[in-house]
């Protein structure tokens, strides 16, 4: 199998969570009083287990090419109040699609802590 086109380098890849690290934490971390998660961890298994999951059930819709959202959240409960992640099926594979409802996003992730540097 080839690489991927929307693959980046190591280096750039870097500099992303770099430019995070240097323009976003410093305030998140100062508002909220202690420092956030900013990294989430899932095997390549499960993320294979909800990818054909998703495809399954938009075949089922008449989807035949779905994509995934990725959004930002957070917790607010007794186990946590830490940032996470959830993954979210669209009805096309178009950045413009709406989102499919009718199938459930897939949370649940780990972070590593301290948060992992890239």
């Amino acid at each position: 199998m080839s690489k991927p086109t929307k693959c980046v380098s190591v280096e750039t890849a870097r500099d992303l969570q770099n430019n995070w690290v240097a323009t976003r934490q410093p305030e998140i971390d100062r508002t909220l009083g202690y420092e956030d998660t900013r990294e989430f961890f899932y095997s390549v298994e499960e993320l294979e287990e909800f990818l054909n999951y998703v495809k399954d059930e938009s075949k089922k819709q008449g989807i035949t090419n779905p994509g995934i959202r990725i959004y930002f959240g957070a917790y607010n409960n007794q186990k946590s109040n830490k940032a996470t992640v959830f993954l979210a099926p669209t009805n096309g594979d178009d950045k413009n699609s709406d989102n499919n409802y009718n199938i459930d996003p897939f949370n649940l992730n780990q972070a590593g802590w301290p948060p992992k540097n890239y």
